[in-house]
């Protein structure tokens, strides 16, 4: 792999998603490049950010239904090292890793609060997407990361999370979403910049998921908090809906 491709790998290894090759190649980079380890750094710590603030707790009942599935689902036979055996033929080799390993493997990330699950997700999106999504994830880490970046958590609605993080040295915000009911008929949850009592439009929220983390559109500015409401399919140029959450930045 060409060195220029390797500085394009440093998110990918943060969210543990590179094949073991390339792992053990980039990591063979990183001893030599000053610059990507120190991305890696904070993308790793951009990463733990987003875990607590989007992690729920599974309920006690799909823990129970993932040992029940485990005590049904059928073992692969093992595969043995290739021998022979008097006159018969040839033992397949090599081993596979059983649906039973696998159905423990999601038992333990049940058991972890969902976190491991959560990384998996992100890990995969990573990669499927990286080619589109690189610029807007390394704009959205690098409000995350930023040295002055201050959090806000408050409760949205049905026990939902809201999370937003700004930087003013980036003049930037990002929100990260959890547990967001999907909103009504053709409905769009919204987000704004409270400029002192004036709402502006900080972009959309993808109506299909309900645990998200984006880079709010525009500029911090002036703005003193942020809220959330929801509106029409497309948004609107000003709120319609009483906000399920105004939270004012941190100091």
């Amino acid at each position: 792999m060409m060195t220029a491709d390797l500085h394009t790998l440093t998110g990918a290894y943060a969210l543990h998603a590179l094949e073991p090759g390339e792992r053990a190649e980039f990591e063979q980079h990183l001893q030599v490049c000053s610059a990507c380890a120190q991305e890696v750094r904070e993308l790793s710590a951009t990463a733990g950010r987003l875990a607590l603030a989007v992690t729920v707790t599974p309920p006690p009942a799909l823990k129970q239904e993932v040992l029940r599935r485990i005590a049904t689902e059928r073992q692969e036979a093992p595969l043995l090292p290739q021998q022979h055996r008097g006159g018969g033929g040839p033992v397949r080799g090599g081993r596979s890793l059983s649906r039973f390993a696998l159905a423990a493997c999601l038992a333990a990330a049940v058991g972890l609060g969902g976190v491991a699950v959560w990384q998996h997700q992100e890990a995969g999106d990573a990669r499927t997407d990286a080619a589109q999504s690189q610029q807007q994830a390394r704009a959205l880490a690098d409000v995350l990361a930023a040295p002055d970046a201050k959090v806000t958590t408050g409760r949205l609605t049905d026990g939902a999370t809201g999370t937003v993080v700004v930087s003013h040295t980036r003049d930037k915000a990002a929100f990260l979403a959890s547990g967001l009911p999907k909103p009504p008929g053709d409905k769009v949850y919204q987000l704004w910049f409270d400029d002192n009592g004036t709402m502006r439009s900080a972009g959309l929220l993808n109506p299909s998921s309900s645990s998200e983390s984006v880079l709010m559109e525009g500029s911090v500015d002036s703005a003193a908090g942020m809220g959330i409401t929801v509106e029409p399919a497309g948004g609107s140029k000003a709120p319609t809906t009483t906000p399920l959450a105004l939270m004012k930045f941190a100091a």
